[in-house]
């Protein structure tokens, strides 16, 4: 028996996660998250009190272009959790759809990197040029790889093997950060030390997660269909990216008239206050498609929980920083400028927005509405970016972008979830 969602046949006896199952994946998923949170949080923390302000800005240019490419490349992993489904043991094998796509679009990111390096990488990387480019492109194109197998494993609810990925590539790239910093300051070669977990994760522990889903798993759609999902889904996860771990990037483009040592700070301060919610949103960005794929009698009860979670912590966090923060900086980086507890309540508040904007996407994208996943984020990006380049004062501008954006965008995917009538019933 099936049904139809959005054009795709899904099996309606699909497997799919009840009770302890949903329990104790995502506990499983959380502390997963902490932990790696933890150790990318280390790494943010450790680098500028060693390499200071100023230099810390060209390690984290790196860092965000890196991390806008991944976050934009998560958009895959988003479309192979939603098409992946169980096989049964005694099925015929087939070729894995899944792996294959991977494969070449791992190569084809690599090729648009190297090809297109000449434009932009005097801009990013003055100096360094093509000794940044080839660790871009091999984290870059190594993450592929690396959201299939997630979305994969999510796709079927394979809880422990996801959360041995998850913390063994933080944990990884922690102790390849630390190992250089013991020896030498130099961007490039931290640059190598953040980009090689991800090609190493895959190493590593494909061993101990292969038997958990090869021959296991297949996708609902053919590798034409998945072509123009994944590319819905890569403009809106990009968007995303430009917003979060990309946000330093453009800081860096649209403020060419500030100080290293100013924009050093704002990169920071962003990079750490807005971490905890946003992290843990993206982390469980796939387990919550699945979640409300299969939450039809209470999707809109457990939709309104989480935003209120969300908004409720960013309340607590920023009355915290608000009081503690700049003391912290203060004992953290002696001898540096440090923010004001207000920016960094207001930093923490935005947080709060993008990661409510996180939730809402997976909602809209878990009931197939590809299109409006995409205009939330696309909305929200483009209106960062125009604030951003406004002719205002500095502060002002960065205040308008990461509070303005992330609310339309929020706006947007609720309006189309209170549109879908059938769901908004149960609200």
């Amino acid at each position: 028996m099936t049904e139809v969602l959005d054009g795709d046949w899904r099996p309606v006896n699909a497997p799919i996660s009840r009770g302890r199952q949903r329990s104790s994946g995502v506990s499983l998923i959380l502390i997963a998250t902490v932990i790696s949170g933890a150790a990318g949080y280390g790494v943010l923390l450790f680098v500028p009190s060693v390499i200071g302000l100023a230099d810390y800005k060209a390690f984290s240019i790196f860092w965000s272009l890196l991390y806008l490419v991944v976050g934009a490349l998560i958009g895959i992993q988003q479309e192979v959790t939603r098409g992946t489904q169980a096989v049964s043991f005694r099925a015929e094998p087939e070729v894995s759809r899944a792996r294959n796509f991977g494969g070449v679009t791992g190569l084809a990111v690599a090729m648009a990197i190297v090809a297109s390096a000449p434009l932009w990488m005097d801009s990013a990387f003055p100096g360094d040029g093509w000794s940044m480019v080839w660790p871009l492109t091999v984290g870059a194109s190594s993450f592929v790889m690396v959201a299939v197998l997630s979305g994969s494993l999510y796709g079927i609810a394979q809880w422990r093997p996801l959360a041995l990925l998850m913390v063994g590539d933080a944990l990884l790239r922690l102790i390849a950060v630390l190992s250089v910093l013991a020896f030498t300051t130099d961007t490039v070669a931290l640059a190598w030390a953040v980009a090689i977990p991800f090609p190493a994760t895959l190493l590593i522990f494909w061993w101990f997660i292969r038997k958990s889903v090869v021959g296991k798993t297949q996708l609902d759609v053919g590798y034409g269909r998945l072509a123009w999902n994944v590319s819905r889904t890569v403009v809106a996860a990009a968007s995303t990216g430009l917003m979060v771990s990309g946000f330093p990037f453009l800081l860096g483009l649209t403020s060419s008239g500030e100080s290293d040592e100013l924009l050093g700070l704002y990169i920071l301060c962003i990079t750490v206050t807005r971490a905890p919610l946003i992290v843990v949103a993206m982390s469980l960005q796939s387990y919550l498609i699945v979640h409300f794929r299969d939450a039809r009698e209470r999707f809109w009860r457990d939709f309104i929980l989480l935003q209120l979670i969300v908004f409720g912590g960013g309340v607590v966090i920023a009355t915290l920083v608000w009081a503690a923060g700049p003391v912290v900086f203060a004992w953290l980086y002696p001898g540096q400028i440090g923010p004001d507890g207000g920016f960094l309540a207001v930093l923490v508040l935005s947080s709060a927005l993008v990661a409510a904007l996180f939730i809402s996407a997976t909602a809209v994208l878990s009931r197939s509405q590809h299109f409006v996943f995409t205009l939330g984020w696309v909305v929200a990006a483009l209106i960062t970016i125009v604030a951003l380049v406004l002719p205002l004062n500095f502060d002002v501008r960065v205040y308008l972008a990461i509070l303005v954006g992330p609310t339309v965008g929020l706006l947007v995917h609720i309006g189309c979830l209170l549109a879908l009538k059938p769901w908004a019933r149960n609200l």
